[in-house]
């Protein structure tokens, strides 16, 4: 398996990056945050893929870790290739997809072409309690957010990860800890 190559990039294609390796040109298929971390650097560092078929063999580059992790969980989604997950971790940051997943949000992974109705509800259903698990960080840290903080606050209450997520959902973003965890129980009674 190859999981990282650093090298120079030497050309940007429409079938992707292309990264000198010790004299060797390797095509990697990466997301447009590898190919703008690319984009005139001397030498550059991609976290790799490596798909492998009965008929080809294809890498897949991303610009940190947390991008081929999702990319990877994604492939084990019934009906997602690696194509699909590319398109899928290619349209924003990992966080943002690993929230909606975990919100239930199905609606924004259709706007994603080649994705429809029934492909991103599968998603959701299948990655939700996974990544549920990974999402939730402890309360305390210097690099928590106030998301997480109500979120947990909801948790230590009785609610499951996924339903503390749809319910910070509905409240304002920018109100506290409290009052968001305030009105999601005002919202549920």
């Amino acid at each position: 398996m190859i999981a990282r190559l650093r090298g120079k990039p030497v050309a940007s294609t429409l079938e992707g990056l292309i990264l000198d390796v010790g004299g060797v040109g390797y095509l990697v298929a990466a997301t447009p945050s590898a190919v703008r971390k690319a984009d005139g650097a001397e030498e550059v560092t991609v976290e790799t893929y490596l798909h492998v078929r009965e008929d080809v063999m294809q890498l897949y580059g991303f610009a940190e870790r947390a991008e081929r992790e999702l990319f990877v969980q994604l492939l084990s989604v019934n009906g997602v290739g690696p194509k699909v997950a590319l398109a899928i971790v290619s349209g924003s940051p990992a966080e943002e997809l690993r929230r909606a997943i975990v919100r239930g949000d199905a609606v924004r992974f259709q706007a994603i072409p080649g994705i429809g109705k029934k492909t991103a509800e599968r998603i959701v259903l299948e990655l939700k309690e996974k990544l549920a698990v990974t999402a939730i960080a402890p309360i305390g840290g210097a690099d928590v957010d106030d998301h997480v903080v109500a979120r947990n606050a909801l948790v230590e209450l009785g609610y499951s990860i996924a339903d503390a997520e749809r319910a910070l959902a509905e409240t304002d973003a920018a109100l506290t800890p409290e009052e968001r965890v305030r009105n999601a129980l005002r919202a549920a009674a």
